[in-house]
């Protein structure tokens, strides 16, 4: 096996409603996911002693550990399939941590795709596939595949959709705060804590076949009440870019990171500058 590298794009959700509380702690979600590929973290995957993985994260150690989703799959894959090939490996962090971007979740997917090529007869099939990234974390799934996807479940029932947002700029804010996914969930869940409150939940339909920048989907996010009102620097962000001219913002995953889409290409660009001079990384690209 040669040396190669592996791309993890980021991740946005288009929409996000959390519809119900699991009885194994989890929640069931209705989202849409997008990708990002111009935003990504890459893996140099090298060949090391049989059996043996090691991870550096440069300026990230933190990462090396045990913990990391790219040895979580190594090690998952292996003991589903027996395939269990030596790798030295060097993930360069560019999608920011803790920001709803999906940045863990894409790196593991990554290494799933990257040992599935290796596995020849011994490689599952798609099912089996999508349920073993299922347990390492809900949002693998939706990055073995290659273009949006709506999800219901925990995010490992996917369905593409054929969202078309070619044209569009894409203003994607990333500010210097970590938002904690459990925290969250559990803020919301104690905000829907009166009798019926689930109950009262209803999901729009959407049209993820037609879809367009001109019949766009909507675009909202059950997260931001509460993470909004714990963090109100998150809400400004949102506020600047509608104030701005995007034709929709919101909160991506559980935060903290925000996006804007905008018609017009110049109007986004001086969106994000603006940002830029308040001191927030902002990331764009037209889609």
């Amino acid at each position: 096996m040669t040396a190669t590298t592996l791309t993890a794009p980021a991740k946005i959700n288009l929409f996000l409603r959390v519809t119900g509380l699991r009885g194994d702690g989890y929640h069931d979600l209705h989202t849409l996911f997008h990708p990002v590929s111009g935003l990504c973290d890459t893996l140099l995957v090298e060949p090391g002693p049989d059996g043996d993985f090691f991870l550096r994260c440069p300026g990230h150690p933190d990462l090396e550990g045990p913990g990391n989703l790219v040895y979580r799959a190594w090690k998952a894959y292996a003991e589903a399939t027996g395939l269990r090939p030596g790798l030295f490996v060097t993930l360069t962090k560019r999608i920011p941590m803790g920001g709803g971007l999906g940045g863990g979740s894409s790196n593991a997917a990554a290494m799933l795709r990257h040992l599935h090529s290796l596995a020849g007869e011994r490689a599952l099939d798609r099912d089996s596939l999508i349920a073993l990234a299922a347990k390492l974390g809900a949002d693998v799934p939706f990055f073995l595949m290659d273009g949006p996807a709506e999800a219901r479940g925990i995010g490992e029932r996917l369905t593409p959709a054929g969202v078309d947002l070619s044209g569009l700029t894409l203003v994607l804010a990333c500010p210097d705060l970590h938002v904690d996914t459990a925290w969250a969930f559990r803020a919301f869940d104690a905000a829907r804590s009166a009798p019926g409150a689930w109950e009262s939940l209803t999901t729009p339909a959407l049209d993820t076949k037609n879809a367009s920048p001109v019949s766009p989907l909507p675009v909202a996010n059950d997260l931001e009440s509460v993470v909004f009102q714990a963090h109100p620097m998150l809400r400004k962000i949102k506020e600047k870019l509608i104030g701005a001219g995007a034709s929709a913002a919101a909160m991506s995953g559980s935060g903290a990171s925000l996006f804007g889409l905008f018609r017009d290409r110049n109007v986004g660009m001086s969106a994000a500058q603006a940002l830029e001079e308040d001191g927030v990384s902002v990331h764009t690209q037209t889609l």
